[in-house]
């Protein structure tokens, strides 16, 4: 951990976000097709965003491991930020459900989340019993053996 006090600890969780969100400046930009001293003000990206993790999370915090980072989130003097942080990036995630992407929902199923539909079938399991009852002549082999 690179962290000593609750302070440093809540500005280190700010800088990965911040991080995490990239780097941009604003530029004039020539068209296309246009005269050269025809420009538009664009976003012009330094460094890519790229989507906050709980692991690069625990990574930028300086823990050794996700469960050294777990840990100190249960036990440590400073837990609630890192509960905080947790929920900053499960945040992120939900952000991106309406996308129905797999990886999304893998992520947010490895954070704790369930679905509804999740259940533990075995404790509700039944039996159905099936019974065959006979009603009525039975069938026959051929025409020869109908009675008339």
């Amino acid at each position: 951990m690179i962290f000593s006090s609750a302070r440093q600890l809540q500005k280190l969780i700010g800088n990965y976000f911040a991080h995490a969100a990239g780097e941009w400046h604003m530029a004039s930009v020539p068209l296309k097709g246009k005269a050269a001293d025809d420009t538009s003000l664009q976003k012009i990206w330094d460094r890519e965003p790229e989507p906050p993790t709980l692991s690069g999370l625990a990574l930028f915090l300086g823990f050794e491991s996700l469960d050294d980072f777990e840990t100190y989130e249960r036990e440590g003097e400073y837990a609630n930020f890192l509960k905080r942080g947790r929920l900053q990036v499960e945040a992120e995630y939900e952000k991106k459900l309406h996308a129905q992407s797999a990886g999304i929902i893998f992520a947010l199923k490895k954070l704790g989340w369930t679905d509804k539909g999740d259940s533990n079938t075995t404790s509700a399991q039944s039996h159905l019993e099936i019974k065959l009852i006979e009603s009525g002549p039975q069938p026959v082999g051929s025409e020869k053996d109908v009675p008339l």
